[in-house]
């Protein structure tokens, strides 16, 4: 739009005098140019129009017109020889065309001859634009100066299509891509793509009903856990346009494999607004989205609502130095919590739409907003980012290689002045420690070592209790969990020493409430086993027997013979092996003269590891059935 108010001022200053001169032939091409045109026929039309140029040297409107045909087509070097031709074969061309001549220039990478023909162009510098078109120039010098190390990739057709792939997702494992795709053109749903064992991706699947529907979804973000599914949904106007917005905000829950019906956040998020592209902090605790709605800066700004007591509360709008005149989109908050990424047209840039990011310096406060660069950005469009945990890797919706508008996702290794801040990845899940069942809805304080401030909280899943949490590195952590009808526990988690990405698996254990330890306890004995085999050697017999001889004189006892192995094999195959261990090994202390009754025989599987399972000798140790002594 900008662009073709550039060309009414050209035409409205030359093209007026000039049509009762123009020679018939050279009209004859123009006109039947633009029924090429209305044709859609774009090639043959651009050929017409130059041949009117070339029997009319001074055609003004017909460069003003070819020169935009080949600027809105992205052929910048052809728009560059209409309007430098228009420039120097016109009656005041040198002015009357230098804006869109200059503009032609920085979109075809030529950000130092702009400047020249801006500079030689008096009229243009006393114009509203001349700032924006000259510092667009100098930042264009500046970062295609600065070396960048990698190449940024198309990921092919295992994701892209000949329709647009936008908003791109990737998991907390890294190991799947969620997307949005506009299916035939027509109807946005959101699709995703695994990645296998080589590397690369596997074709993308759509990920069906629910969440997608006949209306139109898109810009999706996935929780950390992978439980829950953030979204915008348009076609959703109530009759009478007020309880719902043309888009608003959706949630979606799955426990296994199957997502819920998705929910409205309701009308303190949603409006008769747009609201949309939402984004979910590390903590749970901030949601960051765009909106239209009045009192912003510009055209759609980003938003951001606290929840506090148990409630999402009213929105507030991130402020000018975030939010601009133009569009501010696709908010993407990296897991360190810290660094706040997204696409705007209102800063300046490469041109187009541009990737900016900004890191946070207190509760609602931001440093100044950064442009990623190129070839990051391009003079294309780059509409939204997404990176990894790790903070190494990012991927991105551009239509740098195709028309305006037709989105491919690319990947690339984000360079390090513009990454987030390390973070460590603590996932598990939460256990009563008598039963070994899975508890949900545990809550996980975190808090910092050294001041005592509480930083983070979490839920556990309300499926099956697992948790995974994001924390910055360079500091120690306390961690205190609970639930109802149970006692909380709190213990140390050591991240000072840590400079890079790393993760941890850690099941919190969580006792019953009113639960009172044994007056004595003691492990007897541990028989280790080999690999798939449930025999005890009469070693081990042998050992049993000296050592349990003397409690059974003793009597009023309770023997546990607890059954563990190592993570090869299935969870299931793991849990029954486990209890046929425990099970011989009881059976031979029956054979002592022990009931039956004072014998607890239960097999865990692969649970509760002594050693890690990454070595052949941590897996030795954990095959193993433990006896212990309960008085």
């Amino acid at each position: 739009m900008r662009f073709r108010l550039l060309l009414i001022t050209v035409c409205t200053l030359l093209c007026g005098p000039a049509m009762a001169q123009v020679p018939a032939s050279a009209q004859a091409s123009f006109e039947k140019a633009m029924r090429l045109r209305q044709q859609k026929d774009n090639d043959a039309a651009c050929k017409e129009m130059q041949k009117a140029i070339n029997a009319y040297p001074v055609y003004t409107e017909a460069y003003s017109i070819l020169g935009e045909w080949y600027f809105m087509g992205r052929k910048y070097g052809d728009a560059v020889k209409v309007f430098q031709q228009a420039s120097s074969s016109t009656r005041n061309g040198a002015q009357a065309f230098a804006k869109p001549l200059a503009k032609s220039l920085l979109y075809n990478y030529q950000p130092t001859e702009a400047l020249r023909v801006l500079g030689n162009a008096p009229a243009v510098k006393a114009a509203d634009e001349f700032n924006a078109l000259s510092e667009q120039a100098m930042f264009m010098m500046r970062s295609m100066a600065i070396p960048f190390a990698d190449t940024i990739h198309n990921m092919g057709a295992s994701t892209n299509t000949r329709y647009p792939e936008t908003h791109p997702y990737i998991s907390a494992d890294s190991q799947t891509l969620f997307f949005t795709r506009k299916v035939n053109g027509i109807d946005d749903d959101f699709y995703r793509s695994r990645k296998d064992s080589c590397g690369g991706w596997f074709y993308a699947r759509n990920m069906g009903s629910p969440p997608n529907t006949s209306s139109h979804e898109s810009a999706q973000m996935i929780s950390p856990d992978g439980h829950y599914l953030f979204f915008s949904r348009c076609d959703n106007r109530s009759e009478n346009g007020w309880d719902r917005g043309g888009c608003d905000l959706y949630m979606a829950y799955t426990a296994d494999s199957v997502w819920s019906v998705p929910q409205s956040f309701g009308a303190t998020i949603n409006t008769p607004a747009y609201e949309g592209m939402p984004c979910l902090s590390s903590d749970n605790r901030e949601l960051y989205f765009v909106s239209d709605r009045p009192e912003g800066y510009g055209g759609l700004d980003i938003w951001v609502s606290r929840f506090e007591n148990g409630l999402w509360q009213p929105p507030r709008n991130l402020g000018p130095q975030i939010n601009t005149q133009g569009d501010e989109t696709a908010p993407f908050l990296h897991a360190d919590n810290n660094t706040l990424y997204f696409a705007s047209n209102g800063h300046t840039g490469m041109g187009g739409t541009d990737l900016y990011f900004c890191r946070r310096t207190g509760d609602t406060t931001w440093t100044k907003v950064e442009n990623l660069g190129f070839p990051i950005n391009t003079t294309a469009n780059e509409n939204s980012i997404s990176i990894t945990v790790d903070g190494r890797k990012a991927y991105l919706s551009s239509d740098r290689d195709s028309v305006e508008g037709n989105y491919d996702l690319y990947e690339f290794n984000i360079p390090a002045a513009v990454q987030p801040v390390p973070v460590a990845v603590l996932k598990g899940y939460t256990f009563d420690s008598l039963s070994k069942e899975r508890l949900n809805y545990a809550s996980i304080y975190i808090s910092d070592a050294r001041t005592g401030e509480q930083l983070y909280h979490y839920t556990s899943n309300r499926g099956d209790g697992s948790y995974m949490i994001t924390l910055p590195v360079g500091r120690d952590y306390t961690y205190n969990a609970d639930r109802i009808g149970y006692m909380d526990i709190t213990d140390t988690l050591a991240f000072n020493g840590l400079t890079a990405m790393t993760s941890m698996e850690y099941n919190i254990p969580l006792l019953p409430q009113g639960y009172e330890a044994p007056v004595n306890e003691t492990k007897l004995v541990t028989i280790h086993f080999p690999r798939n085999i449930a025999q005890v050697s009469d070693g081990d017999k042998a050992t049993l027997e000296q050592l349990i001889l003397p409690y059974i004189q003793q009597g009023n006892m309770t023997i546990l013979v607890h059954g563990y192995t190592d993570n090869t094999g299935t969870p299931i195959i793991n849990e029954q092996l486990s209890y046929e261990r425990a099970r011989i090994v009881a059976d031979v202390i029956m054979a002592m003269g022990v009931e039956e009754s004072s014998i607890n025989s239960q097999g865990w599987g692969e649970a509760n590891p002594i050693q890690s399972n990454e070595t052949e000798e941590g897996r030795t140790e954990n095959r193993r059935v433990e006896v212990v002594i309960r008085r």
